[in-house]
């Protein structure tokens, strides 16, 4: 039987992850309250942010700019983009 989970990115129950993606609380929230489809979608854009602006995920600066770019992703609020990105039609 699928998990579900009222995703907070759509506003709708959606098939929810099989397993925190990170230990500690905020895995266990995003587990809560974050689809598959929703998480998947921020992985992709996670990777295009990194590669484009070229962040180093040593630096903290990153990992906090990131973790504050997700929350705005599952929240709806304007995210930031790579510079030139035009979403697929």
């Amino acid at each position: 039987m699928t998990r579900t989970v009222l995703c907070r990115k759509y506003g709708r129950e959606m098939e929810g992850l099989d397993a925190p993606p990170y230990p500690g609380p905020k895995g266990q929230e995003i587990f809560e309250t974050v689809s598959k489809q929703a998480w998947q979608e921020w992985q992709a854009h996670q990777t295009m942010l990194i590669n484009e602006k070229r962040l180093s995920l040593v630096d903290p600066s990153t990992r906090k700019f990131l973790q504050e770019e997700m929350e705005k992703f599952f929240a709806g609020d304007d995210f930031e983009q790579a510079e030139g990105y035009v979403p697929p039609q």
